[in-house]
């Protein structure tokens, strides 16, 4: 594989990628920086196709990232990542898309038996029978200049993934296991999983209350932390942490004086200008309507008896199921689908459709209707049909 040297200047990217866009698939993979931002300080951007490949400096005053993004977000090829969500994340903050079309390596390997959440030095090993030098991973990639085993090690990560790409493609076509990767890969690639609306901030912060005005007061004060964190480009838990400002709903402050008593706050809010925006934006805030308040949690009667054991019965299926057929269980089904099961719901439950209903569904349905036991031979856990009849 032809390895460039560092791209610094427009115009080698832009030839870079028409090259790339007549590729069959590029591997793309990110080095970025954010423990002080609230926004991901993209350092370099790392893209191969099967003969070559290139690390790019965003960093560069001679480089335009354009043709990149163009690339990412408009031309068909195929896009490659690996557990790819920070990385699409930055791009989703760039250009307001998401690359498409789109793979992404760890949720393959959930269908192909690798575990639910795979690291990429595990997968490299697996399918590539290399292993990762791990000497360079903790680099401040913001700063310059790299040297060449930091751009070797970062390379590296698209060159490694342009070579397993194809073996796992392999298998999932020998196993017939592609088209259940679709409805992981739509969720991966949704814009909207990336898009930080200051007005659904407050869906993040855990706070128990179901009352209108309480949850009213939490929605403006995580919109008011989300646009200073915004505007400060620094953590929104650097403004205010989640336990506080889920206090400073359930409880507010009648003046801004009394800011200084809150446990969480500097002393200094009392009289400073973030303070009084604060202050301003618990005075703003109204009541949740009735089309904003969270959905109840689904009923699931019985659970807490023998409902819960048969749940706990699912789950044991579930693992036996999922070892069969060498595929992570959740990809089957989650959690919540499961409980559902156990409390006797069926309408529109995945698992009770398709592959998912043929690998797990159907004995989960002949588990909970009495057709499906469990039993012991010869030491081994087996399962066994079970006759109704009189």
């Amino acid at each position: 594989m032809l390895i460039h040297p560092l791209v610094t200047d427009t115009a080698t990217l832009e030839q870079l990628c028409a090259r790339w866009a007549a590729a069959d698939f590029i591997a793309v993979d990110t080095e970025f920086m954010r423990e002080s931002t609230y926004y991901p300080d993209l350092c370099l951007v790392q893209v191969a196709c099967s003969n070559e490949a290139a690390a790019i400096d965003p960093k560069s005053p001679d480089l335009d990232l354009s043709p990149l993004l163009k690339l990412l977000i408009e031309e068909p090829v195929l896009k490659i990542f690996h557990a790819g969500g920070q990385d699409l994340e930055i791009i989703y903050n760039l250009t307001g898309k998401t690359p498409q079309p789109l793979f992404d390596t760890q949720v393959a390997a959930m269908a192909l038996g690798l575990g639910e959440q795979i690291g990429y030095t595990n997968l490299v090993a697996a399918y590539a029978n290399v292993q990762i030098d791990k000497g360079a991973r903790f680099t401040d990639w913001a700063r310059r200049p790299l040297n060449d085993r930091q751009i070797e090690y970062a390379i590296g990560d698209v060159t490694h993934l342009a070579r397993l790409f194809p073996k796992m493609v392999e298998k999932l076509r020998r196993t017939g296991r592609g088209e259940w990767l679709d409805e992981e890969m739509a969720r991966v690639s949704d814009p909207a999983t990336y898009a930080n609306d200051p007005d659904l901030a407050w869906t993040r912060v855990r706070l128990p209350s179901r009352k209108a005005d309480v949850l009213g007061r939490l929605k403006a004060l995580a919109r008011w932390r989300e646009l200073e964190a915004q505007d400060k480009d620094v953590p929104r838990g650097r403004i205010v942490k989640d336990e506080t400002l889920a206090d400073l709903a359930s409880s507010p402050p009648r003046s801004q004086a009394d800011l200084a008593k809150v446990r969480g706050l500097s002393a200094a809010w009392a009289g400073n200008g973030i303070g009084a925006r604060l202050m301003a934006a618990l005075e703003a805030a109204q009541p949740l309507g009735p089309d904003e308040m969270p959905a109840r949690e689904p009923q699931r009667p019985g659970l807490s008896s023998d409902g819960a054991l048969i749940a706990d019965l699912l789950k044991l299926l579930l693992k036996i199921r999922a070892k069969e057929a060498g595929v992570a269980p959740r990809l089957i089904v989650r959690a919540d689908d499961l409980e559902l099961l156990a409390a006797g719901h069926r309408d529109g439950l995945d698992v009770l459709k398709g592959w998912r209903h043929e690998i797990f569904g159907a004995d989960a349905l002949a588990l909970v209707e009495g057709r499906l036991g469990f039993a012991v031979a010869s030491g081994r856990l087996k399962m066994s049909r079970i006759s109704l009849e009189d």
